[in-house]
């Protein structure tokens, strides 16, 4: 079996939102075994996006100020959104705004590792799908940094992945929200 085949995301955990009517933040926390230099490279340098992210970008998100295009991965059509980076301290935290949604990674030392928060803006309606995909693209990102890489798990390929729907379950209760159905039900008239 490859790596891929015998990973299997761990339950949720790490999450919380902050609501302000129907936008809400998600803010996920994981700890990794690697200094913030390192992590901080996985964060801007497309080559590692490549590795884990749901997107990919068309250059560096090292810099305030770069104008960077970020294409979504594994969406039916690719989604391409321009972006300036907005906040680039190199290695403690990170903004830029994907998709109309505002992104903020912070990496804090600790010990020889790093605390990792993600801040990311998303509707009420989609907070444990985005909690779920999360998750497994912060488990791809820990095994890559980990020199076990397993490839990237976004978008449908996450949503058919196993233990996908039980993370968008389990976010969805913590959250206090029905989780959305999948596919999307057509709009009511």
């Amino acid at each position: 079996m490859t790596n891929r085949e015998k990973y299997t995301p761990g339950p949720a955990s790490g999450a919380d939102v902050r609501k302000d009517g129907e936008k809400w933040t998600l803010i996920l926390v994981r700890e990794l075994r690697q200094p913030p230099e390192k992590v901080w490279e996985a964060l801007t340098d497309p080559a590692h996006l490549r590795e884990w992210a749901p997107f990919e970008a068309d250059r560096s998100l090292g810099t305030a100020g770069t104008l960077v295009k970020l294409t979504t991965v594994g969406a039916g059509t690719p989604q391409v959104s321009e972006t300036t980076v907005t906040r680039a301290d190199s290695p403690k935290l990170l903004e830029y705004n994907w998709g109309g949604q505002d992104i903020r990674w912070e990496l804090e030392p600790i010990g020889r590792g790093t605390r990792l928060t993600l801040w990311h803006n998303i509707g009420r309606r989609f907070i444990s799908w985005g909690a779920a995909g999360w998750h497994i693209c912060l488990d791809v990102l820990e095994r890559l940094l980990a020199g076990e890489p397993i490839g990237r798990v976004v978008g449908s390929d996450a949503m058919k992945f196993g233990g996908w729907q039980r993370l968008n379950a389990e976010y969805a209760k913590q959250f206090g929200v029905e989780p959305p159905d999948w596919p999307p039900a057509a709009p009511k008239r």
